[in-house]
């Protein structure tokens, strides 16, 4: 079965996959797969601007708005770069404490003034991986806080290594909130982001002192999700209208970090950093992520012009080994699906 839909569906037009040159044994392979885990909800495919394929799961369906976890910090990347267009932030080579003024005469740690939004972009700003030790996680599920600025400690010197940060990623959120005169981070994106979209978020969370998570907590359905990436693909344009600047797209998708990440994923996974997106070598192929807890997916490969969107439970409060396990084969079935593909 190709999955293909059968007549337009929420401004998207409609094909098949063969009709885009995308062989269809691949496209009903994947579906065959995704079927067969347990956790997926949704899985689609978009090829050359068509959507050529959708199919829900379990409790999916195209108006349910899944929690798309830290597929949220590709979309806070974003408006950092809108911020960046319309001047609210001058650069993003500007210190991170220019944003902290509240607490920038209680820093013990003097290399907290050498973090710049770069740094915090390409999670190099030296804070911890939160899931890494028993006061992360408790920091992490409790809520992030301005303050943790200066009250998280620092595990590297900014700019040396990478560690995956979900404080680095909920305080670009602020920086723009502050940057931008825009209290709630949502009002912000609605007029930037997601009004030109289309897309109108079911939820954001607002944490203890009312500023959105930068860094999860969002919801969108998977077709909002789709949207997204196809206007990264298309280099910020969207209906003829340029929302995202190119030159950022360009940027966001470097690879500033090599081999970023902890664990095997799979044979056909290596995992770069870049702004808030990941960039995965998959066989012949390398293709931009967001990547999400419980393997919420946004994979884009202009190279072949195409788009997959994955999404699942997001395994809330979820960690260990078994939880692992069904996130790493969801991101194992996009990675293999890419890596099937012949080069262009």
């Amino acid at each position: 079965m190709e999955y293909a839909p059968s007549h337009a569906v929420d401004g998207w037009a409609v094909s098949t996959p063969a009709t885009q040159g995308l062989d269809p044994t691949l496209v009903a392979t994947a579906y065959w797969r995704a079927a067969r885990l347990p956790s997926i909800h949704s899985l689609l495919v978009v090829k050359d601007g068509y959507l050529v394929a959708e199919g829900y799961f379990d409790t999916g369906g195209p108006e349910v708005a899944e929690t798309v976890q830290s597929v949220t910090k590709s979309i806070t990347g974003a408006l950092v770069g809108l911020a960046l267009e319309t001047g609210c932030i001058p650069s993003i080579d500007e210190p991170m404490i220019t944003y902290f003024p509240e607490v920038a005469n209680q820093i013990d740690d003097p290399r907290t003034l050498t973090i710049t939004i770069r740094h915090l972009l390409q999670m190099r700003a030296g804070y911890p991986w939160e899931e890494a030790s028993e006061e992360g996680f408790a920091l992490l599920y409790h809520g992030f806080q301005p303050r943790n600025v200066i009250d998280v400690p620092l595990v590297r010197d900014p700019g040396s290594g990478w560690d995956y940060s979900n404080l680095s990623s909920h305080l670009l959120g602020i920086i723009v909130s502050r940057a931008c005169d825009s209290p709630d981070l949502m009002d912000f994106a609605n007029q930037h982001l997601f009004g030109p979209l289309r897309i109108s978020p079911a939820f954001w969370q607002v944490g203890w002192e009312g500023y959105r998570s930068g860094h999860a907590d969002l919801q969108l359905t998977a077709r909002d999700l789709a949207r997204f990436g196809q206007t990264y693909l298309d280099g910020g344009v969207y209906e003829g209208k340029q929302v995202v600047p190119a030159e950022w797209i360009d940027q966001s998708w470097q690879k500033y970090t090599e081999d970023a990440w902890y664990f095997d994923v799979g044979p056909n996974w290596r995992s770069n950093y870049g702004y808030q997106w990941w960039l995965i070598d998959a066989g012949p192929h390398t293709y931009a992520l967001a990547w999400g807890h419980g393997g919420q997916q946004i994979a884009v490969l202009p190279e072949q012009d195409l788009v997959v969107v994955l999404t699942a439970d997001p395994l809330w409060g979820q960690h260990g080994d078994e939880p692992w396990t069904l996130e790493r084969d969801n991101l194992n079935l996009v990675a293999d699906f890419v890596a099937s593909l012949p080069p262009a």
